[in-house]
């Protein structure tokens, strides 16, 4: 899935976003650049080694193989980051008469301020997401009363590791990136947030409310007082800037989807917090394996991770509109001018349904593989 999503993203800079690629290239190139020779050519050279070779080259080497899988895919999101990180708040540029951007110093792509949070928020849920699948298939043995030693394993892991990646995507790693929006997108941090208007001594958290764009107001709120401007600047009555303060040009075009992105994503992952520390806890009780509606629970959340990762995206994506280089390069001024509207839907209807496809076959693969379960067949 990796390899057909992301080669044509990357051929995407080129058909659908000349503009953006012509002015850009000279900077986000270096990092795609690396991207591709360093990350994707370890990956996927080790990754059939990792799946075919554990019998010809036994556990340690095949342990060594699924390390450099390991060390590759996440040093590919470390360059993909620093791209993003880049166009979310650029650093180590200069533009030429010709509204080119050049890279001026080299070392800023990797000391940028946004990419250290955001990489390591970003590979934090991807442990969330992985957790919770090895968890949900150990509940599932264990509710068939099948493969249970393996579903135990499977359990036990997927329980700890995904209680701490679940804490550490909230704290400290999403606290610093919603740090980070405040101070460098301070219009974008307002919106996602709801902040219609400033307040004078703090600024409250918002826990539930629908953004009305007519009004300019949250409706049916629910709100705690100054609790956001202590977790923002550890400050009771910090002043937060609403978005009275800014100009509409300044704000993010779709306020709504933003702000539910954003609220999908916290409360999505409060309730994988709460949902991992009770299960360790009857872990550590040694009643976890006898809690059946805990278990039911855990299965059925498989899908709640890669939802929270979506509207995580689309929250970072969403926030930094109408910019594609956040405060230097509109959206508007990025696209390819010879691609109509027409053949961008062709294309995009044509990749959903390839990739809906794909995906199919992949539940179904793994669905299989899952059924069939860890034991080896006798013959």
């Amino acid at each position: 899935m990796g390899v057909v999503t992301g080669i044509p993203m990357e051929f995407q800079f080129g058909t659908n976003w000349a503009k953006f690629s012509e002015l850009t290239g000279g900077i986000i190139g270096q990092t795609l650049a690396m991207e591709g020779m360093f990350s994707f050519f370890l990956e996927s050279s080790f990754l059939a080694l990792f799946i075919f070779g554990e019998k010809l080259m036994g556990q340690k080497l095949h342990f060594l193989t699924g390390f450099l899988v390991f060390l590759g895919s996440w040093a590919s999101g470390w360059f993909i980051l620093a791209t993003n990180a880049w166009m979310q708040h650029p650093v180590g540029y200069e533009i030429l008469d010709n509204g080119k951007f050049v890279l001026e110093n080299f070392s800023a792509l990797f000391t940028n301020p946004w990419l250290l949070p955001a990489f390591l928020h970003n590979q934090m849920a991807s442990v969330v997401t992985s957790a919770f699948v090895m968890a949900s298939i150990g509940a599932f043995y264990i509710l068939r009363n099948k493969h249970s030693e393996y579903g135990k394993l499977f359990l036990k892991t997927g329980v700890v590791f995904g209680l701490i990646s679940s804490v550490l995507v909230a704290f400290p790693t999403g606290d610093w990136n919603a740090k980070n929006v405040a101070k460098y997108q301070p219009g974008t941090f307002a919106a996602m947030e709801g902040i219609f208007e400033t307040e004078e001594a703090g600024a409250e958290i918002v826990l539930i409310g629908q953004p009305n764009m007519v009004a300019k107001k949250l409706d049916n709120k629910i709100a705690v007082p100054n609790i956001l401007s202590f977790l923002t600047y550890q400050e009771w009555d910090k002043q937060i800037p609403g978005m009275d303060q800014f100009e509409d040009d300044e704000l993010p075009d779709n306020i709504p989807a933003l702000y539910y992105s954003y609220h999908i994503m916290v409360g999505l992952g409060t309730i994988f917090i709460g949902v991992m520390a009770l299960a360790l806890f009857l872990l550590w009780r040694k009643k976890l394996y006898n809690i059946k509606p805990l278990l039911w629970t855990i299965m059925f959340l498989v899908p709640f991770p890669y939802i929270a990762n979506i509207t995580g995206w689309y929250t970072a994506e969403l926030g930094r509109q109408p910019y594609l280089v956040y405060g230097l390069l509109r959206t508007s001024d990025g696209i390819s001018p010879t691609v109509s509207s027409g053949n961008t839907l062709f294309t995009l209807l044509g990749f959903v349904a390839l990739y809906m496809l794909l995906g199919l076959l992949f539940l179904v693969l793994v669905g299989k593989t899952i059924n069939e379960g860890p034991t080896p067949k006798t013959h």
